[in-house]
């Protein structure tokens, strides 16, 4: 039986990662920050009690930004995959909290890898590389696109991106870094636009709410199904070597494209709902972002399968059924379509 040990097991792109790996037969770890409130609610559904014989999903207490715990849970575990997840992943918070995000994104990377080094683990490494890294650089972005970071988040996330790449180099490690491109679902938390966007609508319909305040609506992304992408992750660990490798659709949309089909297919005008509020405004902007995958589909399996509009279904279907109203059921069928075996719920 695999080991894989997840940081951001919580999170979005953790909670996926470790159904999908559960799927495979993998006896799975996460890294778990201590707090006096639980967060754990996407992963409440794969909780086994640790004393039942059947329990493959364990969690532990630790944090990123403590290189003790890191090595001394790597060296209990002995994990045969690493996936680098945890991190402080809002781009416009990043800005507000430079010194932490820089700590937690880019030195947790260094972390991370030094302690795989000094546990002696001989494990493989995926870091989670973003395309915010990207920045101003023009579309489509690939492997060989030089970064143009425009803000913390991206600055940290560079340094855990070259960090991953000399550590391969200097130390033979496999390591990967996957540069995904924007990927969302019902998981997302709801301060990421996409998310705001399809739990407004929820709530409108409800009658909890009755607007919805944005700021750039201007900007394009590569926007994508996270399960789909946390397979891409698990697939460049089963390379016979490491590298980089960049992970989108190669469609690009605008965040007014989003809100105009989420709200459509809810039945309603968003022009009714939707205003701009400048406090939503990043003080630098990435204007464009699309990715090439051509390196990626020739390295390993990769294909898409959620297209921009399926996403808006299941993302608005999610969300209108979690307030208790009915859904047109679109995004439950797609996702059926789709063959998403491993997913245990929306």
């Amino acid at each position: 039986m695999k080991k894989a040990f997840i940081s951001g097991i919580t999170g979005q792109d953790g909670s996926y990662l470790a159904e999908f790996l559960l799927s495979k037969g993998y006896e799975v770890h996460g890294l778990v920050r201590r707090s006096s409130s639980f967060n754990r609610e996407r992963i409440d559904h794969l909780y086994v009690d640790q004393h039942h014989s059947g329990c493959k999903l364990f969690l532990h207490y630790g944090d990123i930004s403590d290189s003790g715990s890191l090595t001394n849970l790597l060296h209990s575990i002995r994990p045969d995959e690493v996936y680098n997840l945890g991190a402080q992943s809002h781009v416009k918070v990043s800005f507000e909290m430079p010194e932490y995000t820089s700590d937690v994104v880019g030195l947790g990377t260094i972390r991370m890898l030094e302690a795989i080094r000094r546990a002696n683990v001989g494990c493989k490494f995926y870091q989670a590389s973003s395309s915010e890294m990207f920045g101003s650089a023009p579309p489509p972005q690939r492997e060989t696109t030089p970064f143009e970071p425009r803000s913390p988040y991206a600055v940290a996330k560079i340094m855990g991106y070259y960090s991953t790449q000399n550590y391969r180099e200097a130390y033979g490690l496999f390591a990967s870094n996957g540069i995904l491109f924007n990927h969302e679902s019902p998981r997302r938390g709801e301060s990421f636009v996409t998310r705001k966007i399809t739990i407004s609508i929820a709530r409108i319909l409800a009658g909890k709410q009755n607007k919805l305040y944005l700021g750039n609506l201007k900007a394009k992304r590569d926007w994508g199904y996270a399960p789909d992408y946390v397979e891409a992750m698990w697939k460049m660990l089963q390379c016979e070597t490491s590298g980089d490798f960049v992970i989108g659709t190669g469609e690009t949309h605008s965040v007014e494209e989003f809100v105009q089909e989420s709200f459509a297919y809810a039945g309603l005008n968003y022009q009714k709902y939707v205003e701009i509020d400048p406090k939503y405004f990043r003080p630098l902007e990435v204007d464009n972002l699309r990715a090439d995958i051509t390196k990626v589909k020739k390295s390993f399996d990769f294909e898409p399968r959620v297209n921009f509009s399926d996403l808006v279904k299941i993302m608005v279907d999610a969300d209108i059924e979690k307030i208790g109203l009915p859904s047109k059921g679109e995004g439950r069928k797609i996702l059926k379509d789709k063959d998403f075996f491993w997913l245990r719920n929306m």
